[in-house]
């Protein structure tokens, strides 16, 4: 520990303040002749007594540093997305989908609140960096061996069923974003009518 961190400690603090005690004691007559001793051992025991010092907390990204990296990994899947070709009900889900995501990770409003929501943020980031192009690779990859095997499920089905489960999870999580500026809005609502009373 440098001399400036130890200067600034708690253990020199609550020292410092224990012995400034003994000064005190000191000039009220307590002490005597063993003043020095006093004033040195109530420090001592101050520095022992002390609490002891924590650790910096990490320094982790906030959530707005999160959805920005959130927000160029959608442009790396949508950058993905553009170069499947998929058959147009599963298009047109994939494309109401990348939409909502899209809107909810532009900057403003949605991003506020997405900043005060970590499983929100979850949510958008486990769609984007894994469900989505799970289910359209895996979709590509199973198309490629029906074509060798017919007569199987068509795995346009299960897309499409996935990308409807994904689009309701992101539905829910929008509609949770409206209810919390919703809830919002009423709080201040009241708050106005009781100050008006």
């Amino acid at each position: 520990m440098a001399i400036s961190e130890y200067l600034e400690s708690r253990k020199n603090i609550t020292g410092s303040v224990c012995g400034i005690a003994g000064l005190g004691l000191t000039f009220a007559g307590v002490a005597g002749p063993y003043w020095p001793v006093v004033v040195v051992g109530l420090y001592g025991a101050g520095a022992l007594i002390a609490p002891p010092e924590r650790p910096p907390l990490p320094d982790f990204p906030d959530a707005s540093a999160r959805l920005d990296a959130l927000r160029g990994d959608f442009e790396t899947l949508q950058a993905y997305l553009a170069e499947i070709n998929l058959p147009p009900a599963a298009a047109g889900r994939l494309t109401e989908l990348t939409g909502l995501l899209g809107a909810l990770l532009d900057p403003g409003w949605s991003a506020e609140l997405l900043a005060h929501d970590p499983e929100g943020v979850h949510t958008l980031s486990r769609a984007v960096r894994q469900d989505v192009p799970e289910a359209v690779d895996t979709f590509v990859r199973t198309r490629w061996w029906t074509r060798l095997a017919p007569g199987q499920e068509a795995p346009e089905r299960h897309l499409e069923r996935q990308l409807t489960l994904l689009q309701g999870e992101a539905e829910g999580l929008a509609a949770a974003l409206r209810e919390t500026e919703a809830r919002r809005q009423e709080s201040h609502t009241r708050y106005l009518e009781d100050r008006a009373n």
